[in-house]
This record gives C-alpha cells, structure tokens and sequence, in this order.
C-alpha cells in the first residue's frame, strides 16, 4: 500500500499561515508577564489565551485541505486561462523541436501557415528562406531572419527556451540531457512597414551633374551660325530626357548642367543605361566631331547636400576617366555606364603649363624628391620617372627614383645609366632606403599610375601629405586621396609623353641629356606600340621635342630587342591562342622559363591584334604566385571596362588585371564569363 504523502505549503503562503503560531508565543509570555503581576488577572487572560489556541488550532487543521483545494482549483484555472491567452494570443507563436520540427503553435500562427499544416511538419517547409543554420545556436538565445510566405513578408524570431529536466519528469517526449531546450518562434508581419520603407527610400532625390567633355571643340568645329542651333538640340535632348522621369535640369554654364531626379526614377535610367548618353553623339548640325557627356550622380541617405557632393566627386571622377560615360557615387560605392570611346585630345597645353608652373613652385620649397612609378616598372614607368628626375635637376633639387625590382624589359636601360658617370649612385633606391630618406621637406612624386596599391613603395604615401600624382590611365574607385597636385590625363598615349610636355614649361631652354630624352622616347614607344596606339598630335609634338634633345632612334630599337628566349615564349603564347566568339583572342602562358612573362604577355597580346577578325585579345601569364592578364584591343572594344570589373584597369585600348591564384583554366574561364556577361548587357 502506497504511504500518504503530506503535502507542505512553501514560501510566502507559508509564512502567512504560520502567524496564528506566533500571535500565541506572543500571547503566552504575555500572560506568564501579567501572572506575575496579579495571580486572578493572569488566570483570566490563561483561560482567553487557551480559547483563542484551540480556535486557532481548530481553523487552522479543518480549513488547510479546503484552502488546498482551492488553491489547486486555482492553479488549474490559471493554467487553462494561460492556455488559452497563449492560444489566442494576437502574435503568431509556435513552439518548435531544435531541428524546426513544429510542436505546437497558436491560432494566429495557424491561420498564417494556412489548411496545409501537417502534424510535426518542419517550419523550413513553410519558409524556404529559413535555413537550419540560422536556428540559435548554444553560444546565442536568439536570432532573427527575414522570410516570405503567400505574398507576405514577416520578420521571424526565434529564441532558445531551456526546460532543464524535462525528461525526468515527462513521460512521452525524452531529450538528450545536453539538447534539453524548445526554440520559440515568433512571427511580426512587417510587408506594409516594409512596404512605407521603400516607398520613402525611392522618394529620396538624386542630385546630379552633367557636363559637356568637348564643349569648346564641337562648337569650333561647326560654323558660327550653326553654333546656337547645335546647344538648343543638346538642351533640348537633356531636358527631354529628364523630363520622361519627371526631373529637374537646371543649366549653370553653357557646358554645364544640374539635374534633380526621385531616386525611383532613377533606377530607369540605370535600366536604360544612361542612353542619353548616345543621344547626345546623335546630334549634327555640321559638326565634325560629336558631343560627348560626362554625368556624375550622387546619393546619400543622410543629407541631401551630401548627396550633392557625392555627385562633384563623381563627376570628376568621370571626367578624370576620359569623360562619356556616367558615373554613380552612393553609401555603397562607385558605379560606372559607358566610357566606350577615347576622349578626344586637346590641342591646347595650357593645363600641362599650369601643371608644370605648380610643380615647379612645389618642388622649390622641398629638400629633394622621391619618384616613383608602379610595380613591375616598364619602360613608359622607367622614363617618366627619369624625366621627373630631370626636371628636380633643373630647379637644382636633388631626387632619387624608387626602384624594387628590374625586369627584362627596363635592364639594359637601367645598367646604362648605372654605369654612366655622369648620374650618382643613389639615383635609384630602393623602398627601404627610400622610407629613411622621407621626412617633412621631401615630396613624393607618382608616375604611370594613380593607384596607392600599384605603386612600388605604398607605404611611402601614408608618411608624408606631400604627394603629386602624374598619370595616363583612367581613374578608378582606389585613387591616390590627398594629393596636393594631381595631374591625369587619360586621352595622353604615355606618361613620358606628358612628362615631356611639363619639362618644357619647367624652365625656360632646359636642357635634357640625350640619354633621358632617349628613355623617355622609348617610353612614348612601347605605350603607343610604335606610335599606333592612342596617338594624337601632342604625341608627336612631345616626340619630336624629346629627338631635337637627341633622342637616339637605333639606341631605343636595341633597348627592345629581345633575346631567343623571350622570342620563343612570346611565339609559344601565339601559338596556343583560341578565338571565342569568333572575335576574342585568348592565349596562356604557362612555363614560359624568362625573367618577366608579364611583359612577354603584353607583347603577344599585341601581336593578336595583328589577325583579321580579332576585336580584342587577352593573354594570361603566371608569374610570382598570381595571374596576369594582359587586354589589348584596336578601337572597337573597351578592354578597360572588362578589367576593371575583374578588379584591374588601365586603358579603353590596354589594360591589365591580377587574379590571386595560378589556375589558368579558372582565370580564362572568369575571362570568358565577363566577355558573355557584358554582351548580354549590351556593354560590348
């Protein structure tokens, strides 16, 4: 037979009912106290004193099994209201096994999930979104996600309920002992918060800038009558093309325009890939050459001035990249449209001259200077640097040019100069010995290359805020920031070519020894590929300055020579090349055994060029643990786009890029897909 268990009350219940037991110790001493007093006096209170015990007593043993009870009936009754507000609670709740096996859930939660429930279904049946990994985990109670369900978009949480010995008491569900926890899941329907977001994010306003690249070249090149005409169509197409998205074009100059545009809008024109752009070319009254635009936009969440800003940015941007094309500056970054075509040349030197007169008062006021160009330094790199090393000489200021590494390419020119006494021996130095020369009254000067991660020594760039910056290449998103003087100029064919063009305006009859103009010369060379690449006529005006300082023709045709082995790998890259899409010419160098298969990659990606048909060519080489791919086209197709979105640079007709990995099947395979993906967006 099974014992009686008495059953005890516990805490504040208890006390409560142990204060009749208290007030009769209390009653007790007081009559033993009164007795002493007087004998009859504490008789009497005895005799009250035992009355009140044996009522207490009785009250206390006859109503502790009804109070029992109705404290069972109570939390019984608690227990089902608790149910049925958990039930009927108006946020969706379910409680699920920690797999996402549902175990129970309440009505609301019913009613979202719908009929199709099926007993100890998993919630990921129902939200897709909800992966297993992102459950809580045991170093967090909680977690959050995002998920869709029947058109609508809910916001679920899901939180770790720990029910530590729940197995020892439960008899039909057993848990291991260290997954003894439910996970709780709550639903917040947030489609119509979700729904207000958008709808004021798209109301956000764009700010915007356009100019006209070559405003002041069409206009000369229509007659005078025609010239108001050939403006009121590209207002007119301007204005026609904003209004369609209902924005604001504002003329601030005669080139130059202001545009206000709602950001949901906006994504039309990026649907419609700035074809403004196009339309503009379109226009002809008799001129010559067509109107380019260059269109910078900027969008930030916090202020509309920003926004404004970030839209000068931009524009400088895209003008810094040779003009036609549209460039986007948000929270987010930089996005780029267009840039198909070379921006036109200036016949003008006025910039150079302005840029020459501010280098010089720089350097003037500085100790001596440090040149630098990019990595892996190339002939154009070599002699621009040397040019700025001439032109320090000519204001009487001392300089060194930073050189890590030489290649093939640059040997025999960089052992000329080494065995020339006329230069000392520390016009080359390395980035250890240039980074104990830097201090405050030197300056750096970068040549070839407007990016800090590309130049020889980047840690020289973070120790001093005297930089200049003198470069060819389009800019990208990395730019060299804080630059006191920053000169580039994409539609330049080298950076030896615009080096050329300062040295003339440095000093008045600078003299330039035949060994440096010959360098520079032999930079303009390999740039242009012998003067057929992105020449125009400041090209061979600089070209003929540097030969009457007595550039030496047969001196620069032997620094290009190349040996056997060079000859034959650059023969073995031709070799293997494969045409896809019956226009693209893709070759690998792998094996190649020569001391810089970069540059023999450049050379082959030349000489592809060569064959009928091939709008571009790209050769991969491996070299240092990394692939480099060398682009190359004629005018039809802009590589620069192309590498610049495989996280490279450079030129509409040449440029390069760098995967971190020696995979040459990887590397072409990332090549094709970029070429398919910029066709099928039109791009190409």
């Amino acid at each position: 037979m099974m014992e009686k268990q008495d059953i005890h009350l516990k805490g504040q219940l208890k006390l409560y009912m142990q204060w009749p037991a208290v007030m009769s110790v209390i009653l007790i001493a007081m009559t033993i106290w009164i007795y002493r007093l007087d004998h009859k006096a504490g008789l009497i209170l005895s005799l009250f004193v035992l009355i009140y015990m044996i009522i207490v007593g009785v009250l206390y043993f006859y109503s502790k099994s009804a109070i029992m009870r109705d404290l069972i009936e109570f939390a019984a009754q608690y227990g089902i209201v608790q149910n049925t507000l958990l039930k009927e609670l108006v946020v969706p709740y379910a409680i699920l096994m920690e797999d996402g096996r549902i175990l129970w859930m309440n009505d609301e939660f019913e009613k979202i999930i719908g009929d199709g429930y099926k007993g100890g279904a998993n919630l990921t049946r129902y939200f897709p979104e909800l992966k297993r990994n992102m459950f809580p985990k045991k170093d967090e109670q909680r977690a959050q996600a995002e998920v869709r369900y029947e058109g609508r978009e809910y916001q679920i949480q899901l939180r770790r309920i720990p029910v530590k010995g729940f197995s020892e008491v439960e008899q039909l569900v057993e848990l291991p002992k260290e997954q003894e926890y439910f996970v709780a899941a709550y639903l917040q329907d947030v489609t119509e918060l979700n729904e207000y977001i958008q709808a004021n994010e798209e109301q956000r306003l764009v700010a915007g800038l356009i100019y006209i690249d070559n405003y002041d070249e069409v206009i000369e090149s229509v007659e005078e009558v025609r010239q108001s005409l050939l403006v009121a169509l590209i207002d007119r197409k301007i204005n026609q093309y904003f209004s369609k998205v209902n924005g604001i074009v504002k003329k601030m100059e005669t080139d130059k325009y202001f545009i206000v545009v709602q950001k949901r809008h906006f994504k039309k024109l990026e649907e419609d890939r700035f074809s403004l752009l196009e339309e503009v070319k379109s226009v002809s009254v008799g001129n010559k050459i067509p109107a380019t635009l260059s269109m910078g936009l900027g969008l930030s969440r916090e202020a509309y001035s920003q926004s404004y800003n970030y839209a000068r940015i931009a524009i400088d941007q895209a003008l810094a990249r040779g003009g036609d094309q549209a460039v986007i500056k948000d929270c987010n970054g930089i996005t780029y449209y267009g840039g198909k075509r070379e921006m036109t040349s200036k016949n003008t030197r006025v910039k150079a001259r302005v840029k020459a007169e501010a280098l010089r008062e720089y350097m003037m006021t500085k100790e001596y200077i440090l040149v630098m160009g990019h990595k892996m330094t190339d002939v154009d790199s070599l002699g621009a640097a040397i040019g700025i090393y001439r032109a320090a000489a000519a204001v009487g200021k001392k300089a060194h040019i930073v050189l890590n590494g030489v290649s093939n390419s640059i040997r025999s020119l960089y052992e000329d100069y080494l065995r020339n006494p006329d230069y000392p021996e520390d016009m080359f130095v390395d980035s250890a010995e240039a980074k104990e020369m830097i201090n405050e009254n030197s300056m750096v000067v970068v040549v070839d290359t407007n990016r800090p991660q590309m130049t020889e020594c980047p840690e020289l760039l973070q120790m001093t805020k005297n930089i200049v910056v003198l470069d060819h290449h389009r800019q990208s998103s990395d730019n060299i920031e804080n630059a006191m003087l920053s000169y580039v100029e994409p539609y330049a064919s080298s950076a030896c070519e615009m080096v050329s063009e300062i040295l003339q305006y440095i000093e008045d009859d600078v003299k330039i020894p035949a060994m440096e103009a010959s360098s520079m010369y032999a930079g303009m060379m390999i740039d242009t590929n012998n003067f057929t690449n992105r020449t125009g006529v400041r090209t061979f005006e600089a070209a003929a300055f540097l030969r009457r300082c007595g550039a030496d023709i047969p001196y620069v045709r032997k620094i290009f020579r190349d040996d056997m082995d060079s000859y034959r790998a650059k023969a073995s890259i031709i070799s293997n090349a494969e045409v896809y899409r019956q226009q693209f010419a893709i070759a690998r160098g792998e094996n190649l055994k020569v001391d810089s298969p970069t540059i023999i990659g450049a050379q082959a990606a030349n000489e592809l060029l060569d064959i009928d048909g091939i709008r571009a060519s790209f050769v991969l080489t491996v070299y240092n643990g990394r692939i480099f791919v060398s682009a190359r086209s004629i005018d039809e197709i802009n590589v620069q786009v192309i590498m610049e979105r495989l996280g490279g640079g450079g030129h509409l007709n040449a440029s390069g890029a760098q995967f971190d990995h020696t995979d040459l099947d990887e590397g072409i395979r990332n090549v094709k897909a970029q070429i398919d993906r910029m066709i099928e967006e039109g791009d190409i």
